[in-house]
């Protein structure tokens, strides 16, 4: 058995799978690589049998989702490390032995990433993790090269190895006993917000999480459902409240959710006017359904509380993020002041 098990959650992924496979299987010589199938409906099985017959393929009986996906087929894996890989990243020679090395050299951390940059463009960072990530005091995440919609061109600024509060899902190293103590990705999620949320229950039960540099990969971004889709707003805004609730202390539940609330239907207001009608109902939609669901999170919330060691975990910065960028005109991460 490998110490390392990399893990791709493919839905109806086909002509993914054939362009970025390749460079996984080639240069994941420390690892196990696995296809996790969630019922897709295209040629992807069809594909990896009549081109990686010997590759080991998990097909699951639905649909479940980025995060019960996960969680479903991380079940039937015996590894020490995951690493879930989204099907549309390209791996380089090399890409898992910094993180192996990092993970086995410090036991306090519990997961890492390494540098994402953009496929497509490939001098800068990709949106969906740069070089690991941070949260505000309000939930709204941002990165290590970049913030918002603005995304850093990569000039070295980031090549330290640098502790964060989430690592990315399209690229995430983690220990198997700490992500089945942190109780695993949150499958009512679905999709969007998962890694975050999860990554927040891991700081809180004492673990630390780092981006590692030197590994590299390059990441497509956006297969699934595009930076314009309504149901990918609607899942961002919807996620973001349970992942707050769940995750708060006490203290701040209140004030915080309060200022979230006004936040939200500012947001709205903004798509419609815009005329991002659908994107309006999105927002609106996840509000409503964050508070029908909030009450069949009141014992995970109190589980969570119950397992925090940390009171205040690294990388949730103070200050509210849409000051920093749209008022104080503070586009990149190393602008940001307390």
């Amino acid at each position: 058995m490998k110490r390392v098990a990399v893990v791709i959650l493919n839905y109806n992924g086909a002509p993914m799978l054939e362009k970025f496979l390749p460079s996984v299987v080639a240069f994941s010589p420390e690892a196990e690589v696995i296809v996790a199938d969630n019922a897709s409906s295209d040629a992807s099985l069809e594909f990896l049998r009549a081109n990686y017959p010997a590759l080991r393929t998990i097909s699951l009986d639905k649909n479940y989702g980025f995060a019960e996906g996960y969680n479903k087929a991380l079940a039937q894996v015996d590894s020490e490390y995951y690493i879930l890989l989204n099907s549309d990243v390209e791996v380089a020679a090399g890409w898992i032995a910094p993180m192996l090395s990092f993970m086995d050299g410090n036991a306090a951390a519990v997961a890492c990433q390494p540098k994402l940059l953009d496929y497509k463009n490939r001098e800068c960072f990709e949106y969906a993790g740069a070089a690991g990530g941070f949260i505000d005091r309000y939930g709204y995440p941002y990165c290590r090269g970049r913030l918002f919609g603005t995304v850093e061109k990569d000039c070295g600024q980031y090549n330290d190895i640098y502790r964060v509060f989430w690592t990315t899902g399209a690229a995430m190293m983690v220990r198997s006993k700490d992500y089945w103590a942190a109780g695993g990705l949150d499958g009512n999620f679905f999709a969007h917000m998962e890694e975050v949320d999860f990554c927040w229950r891991l700081q809180s039960r004492g673990g630390e999480l780092y981006c590692v540099p030197e590994s590299v990969v390059y990441h497509v971004g956006g297969a699934t459902l595009d930076k314009s889709n309504p149901r990918k707003t609607f899942l961002n805004f919807r996620n973001n409240l349970l992942m707050l609730y769940k995750n708060l202390p006490e203290q701040e539940l209140r004030s915080v959710m309060r200022t979230r609330s006004v936040l939200d239907y500012v947001a709205a207001l903004k798509f419609l006017l815009s005329g991002s009608i659908g994107d309006f109902k999105a927002v609106i939609k996840a509000r409503k359904e964050y508070k029908r669901m909030r009450g069949s999170y009141k014992a995970v919330r109190e589980e969570n509380l119950l397992h925090t060691v940390v009171g205040k975990p690294y990388g949730r910065a103070p200050f509210m993020l849409l000051w920093q960028y749209y008022v104080r005109g503070k586009k990149h991460f190393n602008e940001l002041k307390e």
